[in-house]
């Protein structure tokens, strides 16, 4: 249960603090004993649909404790829906 206990508590953390939680893309085991995850959130939504825009994607770097919870996050870049990665 440990991977679904920390994606289900960083969709929790996101949902309610950031923007609903589009994909969980890495999980990682830190160093420290805490965990690294890389998760992909749909930003300003509405925004962009009035505009008839593509949506834009935030790519969050978020890191929990040993305790399974949320302790930093930082977006590390915004992406057009339909960019192919590179």
């Amino acid at each position: 249960m440990g991977i679904k206990e920390i994606m289900n508590n960083v969709a929790d953390f996101f949902n309610e603090h950031v923007a609903p939680l589009h994909k969980i893309t890495a999980v990682e085991e830190a160093e420290n004993g805490g965990w690294h995850l890389i998760v992909e959130v749909i930003e300003e939504k509405e925004y962009m649909k009035k505009y008839a825009k593509d949506e834009m994607i935030g790519v969050y770097d978020v890191a929990l404790n040993e305790d399974k919870e949320v302790t930093s996050f930082r977006r590390r870049e915004v992406r057009y829906r339909s960019a192919i990665d590179q």
